[in-house]
């Protein structure tokens, strides 16, 4: 606001509250600007719009189809130009995943298929495994009444 530069000085008060009256409310003062142009580094007055592609983006830009060979591609490219072969290639790697998810939902499916053909279901699996479970926990205990038979 145009009061942040007052000191706790009259003169100094008096001379804000005249240029504040004269010019308008929050207009900045003539001395900032002169203060803060020399301190901002000088820009360059013309530059090439443009943006230097690095290896992965010219491979994005061949496998989005704007150039046939790495060759064909300028040393500067749009910002743009980039982003659109981006896009175009997460779209198609999109389509990869859901035709891959497809794919494999599909298989699920055969194989299921196959095996409730062969009687392979998980509630037959289970019993059978809950069945050689109880036959191990036997075995050691078999095995301990005959050694203390022959201990005998």
């Amino acid at each position: 606001s145009c009061f942040t530069r007052c000191d706790t000085s009259a003169g100094q008060r008096r001379h804000v509250i005249q240029t504040w009256s004269h010019r308008g409310m929050c207009n900045k003062l003539q001395a900032t600007k002169a203060e803060a142009s020399p301190a901002a580094p000088p820009r360059p007055a013309f530059r090439v719009p443009g943006y230097r592609p690095s290896d992965m983006d010219k491979k994005m830009l061949i496998w989005s189809g704007r150039f046939k060979s790495a060759d064909q591609i300028p040393e500067t490219v749009s910002f743009e130009m980039i982003d659109a072969a981006r896009n175009k290639i997460r779209v198609k790697a999109a389509y990869v995943m859901m035709a891959a998810t497809i794919g494999a939902c599909m298989i699920m499916v055969f194989m299921g298929k196959r095996a409730l053909a062969r009687n392979e279901t998980l509630t037959a699996l289970n019993i059978e495994k809950k069945a050689r479970w109880r036959e191990e926990l036997k075995k050691p205990s078999d095995s301990a009444v005959a050694l203390s038979d022959k201990a005998q």
